[in-house]
């Protein structure tokens, strides 16, 4: 069996239509959904984008234990162990974070095609140059799936595994007007800048919501437009009987939700507003890493997965984005190795659960140390953010020792609009229990587990 392995980055699972959105225009979506398996549990581990993408590498809880950066050369990766199994193995992407700055990420496949664009500087004076001359050259999610389908083109006749990483669609949210246009008719090209903040307090109107959502929205569209395309691809070399395809993301996106434009909090030493911060000639490194919690809308991710053989159905169960790991290797019949913690969700397909809890977190910090989480630049962290803990019937928000605690009931209240930690303290005394054991079990360094042992 073959494997592609698609991530879209920060698509929240409740903006595709086979989760329930029927504002957002994705047909191919939709069609490939009706052929897959959709899960309907999953989350994320590791927060955000370079974490995430060391969970699926690794098969790890690598938030634990490493930071935002490169990947450690002890660490056993799956492309590593595909390419020994004898696959053709290759990433293609635009997002910038696999291999920049040594992050390493991009380790143990065969080729590494980088799609440039997406950087800030040349990278995206480039990409806008290419804007006028079509869709495809112009913008990086067309770009890198039409390299994937060459690519397949070129290695069909060979076993292989194939990792497509877009990067849209995070901001900045700029997709051509007419994907936009279909969910805001009179969109003039604006393009709207999240803040990392609460968005009231930093001036955000709701019409700069309304825009950005649109925009976030036409972005989702352009990328299932040339998902499309890959699977016409598919089809036309005969691949469907004899590959895998699993689509998924790495994690949401607050748009107004919980008050916050962004997946972080970040704020000036002086309370100055975003753009009120750099009319003042600060620099992103003076900025502070504050409180920032991690809803649904950030935590639970869209996963499909089509397998040959298997009936398109929902599967529910808890399960988080590390188990692909393990998974792809029970699919492929290749030895899982002893330093995986995660967990195959092959039983998921006949009702048996895996997990009977999941910890969703940014890479764990200590106050005054310098975090590089979302993107790579230093900030000093001033608050401890919360781990989200679910068990499938209560999600707890957790930091450290002291600090806030926020209990909801799962189901009945999936937007976390009602607090109930006063209500129910012994359900958060037993999932704060839980949550430290599994810290424990996962071999978490005791300096992060200290804090984290008592509430």
């Amino acid at each position: 069996m073959n494997i592609i392995v698609i991530v879209s980055d920060t698509l929240r699972r409740d903006y595709l239509p086979c989760y329930g959105n029927a504002e957002v225009i994705a047909p191919n979506f939709e069609r490939f959904a009706e052929t897959a398996l959709v899960f309907e549990d999953c989350y994320a581990a590791s927060f955000p984008t370079v974490p995430a993408r060391a969970d699926l590498m690794t098969g790890r809880y690598t938030f634990a234990y490493l930071p935002w950066g490169p990947l450690p050369q002890y660490e056993v990766t799956l492309a590593g162990l595909l390419s020994a199994a004898g696959y053709r193995t290759a990433v293609i992407a635009d997002t910038p974070f696999l291999a920049r700055r040594g992050y390493g990420q991009d380790r143990g496949f065969h080729e590494f095609i980088y799609v440039r664009g997406q950087l800030h500087g040349t990278e995206r004076d480039y990409r806008q140059l290419q804007r006028q001359v079509s869709e495809i050259e112009g913008y990086c999610a067309p770009k890198t799936f039409k390299e994937a389908a060459d690519w397949l083109e070129r290695h069909h006749e060979s076993p292989f595994f194939l990792y497509v990483d877009t990067w849209d669609p995070h901001e900045p949210w700029d997709p051509p007007a007419w994907y936009v246009k279909p969910h805001m008719p009179e969109y003039a090209g604006e393009v709207i800048a999240p803040t990392y903040y609460d968005y009231v307090a930093d001036g955000v109107s709701e019409r700069d919501i309304e825009i950005a959502r649109a925009c976030y929205m036409g972005e989702i569209a352009m990328v299932d437009q040339w998902f499309g395309y890959l699977m016409e691809r598919v089809r036309a070399l005969n691949l469907l009987a004899e590959t895998a395809i699993i689509f998924v993301s790495d994690h949401g996106f607050y748009f107004g939700e919980h008050g916050l434009f962004g997946k972080r909090r970040f704020r000036w030493p002086d309370g100055s507003g975003f753009d009120e911060g750099f009319a003042k000639g600060m620099t992103v490194h003076q900025r502070q890493v504050h409180r920032s919690p991690l809803h649904n809308e950030l935590t639970q991710i869209p996963l499909l997965v089509r397998l040959p053989g298997e009936a398109g159905r929902r599967i529910s169960g808890l399960l988080s984005l590390p188990d692909l790991m393990p998974t792809i290797l029970e699919l492929l019949e290749v030895s899982v190795p002893a330093r995986t913690q995660a967990k195959s969700a092959l039983p998921l397909l006949n009702g048996e659960p895996i997990h009977d809890l999941i910890v969703t977190s940014a890479p764990f910090e200590e106050v005054g140390e310098l975090s590089r989480t979302v993107d790579g630049q230093n900030r000093v962290v001033v608050e401890i953010s919360p781990s989200s803990i679910t068990d499938g019937e209560w999600d707890l928000l957790y930091a450290v020792e002291g600090q806030r605690v926020e209990l909801y009931r799962a189901k009945e209240d999936p937007g976390h609009d009602n607090d109930v930690s006063d209500a129910y303290p012994e359900v958060v005394n037993k999932l704060h229990r839980r949550y430290t054991q599994w810290l424990n079990a996962i071999d978490t360094p005791e300096r992060f587990l200290r804090p984290r042992a008592r509430l």
